[in-house]
């Protein structure tokens, strides 16, 4: 697809890798909005990237509602969603809380299904469209301590494979991107540690991925792609 003019939502589109791809998109001539949940830094980064901020929590039906009547009145149409929007709960299955468990799946599996569905109805209206999941290494192979985020990534995997299979006659190019380790706030957030190195991935690296994909003419896609650092240093 030509990105010139194209219109794209972001979830999680204040920081981190949603807010590189956000960058990435809008240098080459799309029009974005972005959704976050912290006003300040939503609103930052809006008026930095020249997008439009909507605060949003993807969990949240009538949020995500909201969050499409908000885009189609500042756009007219979407071209792109991007599900990116995430968050992780790393613990021993013996020290792993409900409540915990149950917010990890409510922001990437229950969220991303919401944005999907209401991004699905519309491009099947138009015959066109794109959903781009960017899930993470994380649904290839369980890890320990992974129990709630792994658990989470391999239903975002699982429901992209439905999805492609439901969406393909009409159109709309279903994608899945699988980051390994990239260096964001995400890890400080989740209660890990990352050591910085220059050579860890970084969100950029990811966006461009994004793009690239993005930008096969419409007749084809790339079902997935994942991306590794070539050499990471810890």
């Amino acid at each position: 697809m030509n990105l010139q003019n194209a219109t794209a939502l972001v979830t999680g589109g204040s920081s981190g890798i949603g807010y590189a791809i956000a960058k990435t998109l809008i240098e080459a001539g799309a029009r974005v909005a972005i959704t976050g949940r912290d006003d300040k830094r939503l609103y930052k980064a809006a008026e930095t990237l020249h997008a439009v901020a909507i605060r949003a929590d993807v969990s949240s039906e009538a949020d995500v509602q909201r969050t499409y009547r908000e885009v189609l009145q500042a756009f007219g149409h979407l071209d792109i969603l991007v599900n990116n929007a995430g968050s992780g709960v790393f613990k021993k299955l013996v020290d792993m809380d409900l409540a915990g468990f149950e917010a990890v799946f409510r922001t990437n599996v229950t969220g991303a299904m919401l944005m999907g569905r209401e991004a699905a109805k519309h491009f099947m209206t138009r015959n066109k469209g794109n959903i781009v999941n960017i899930c993470s290494t994380a649904s290839l192979r369980g890890a320990p301590n992974g129990t709630a985020y792994y658990a989470s990534k391999f239903a975002l995997r699982g429901m992209t494979e439905c999805w492609r299979a439901e969406l393909r006659q009409h159109n709309v190019r279903v994608f899945l991107v699988n980051p390994s380790e990239v260096l964001t706030n995400f890890g400080n957030v989740a209660g890990f540690a990352q050591k910085e190195n220059e050579t860890k991935l970084r969100g950029e690296d990811i966006a461009h991925a994004v793009k690239a994909v993005l930008e096969m003419d419409d007749r084809g896609f790339t079902p997935e792609v994942t991306i590794f650092a070539t050499n990471p240093k810890d």
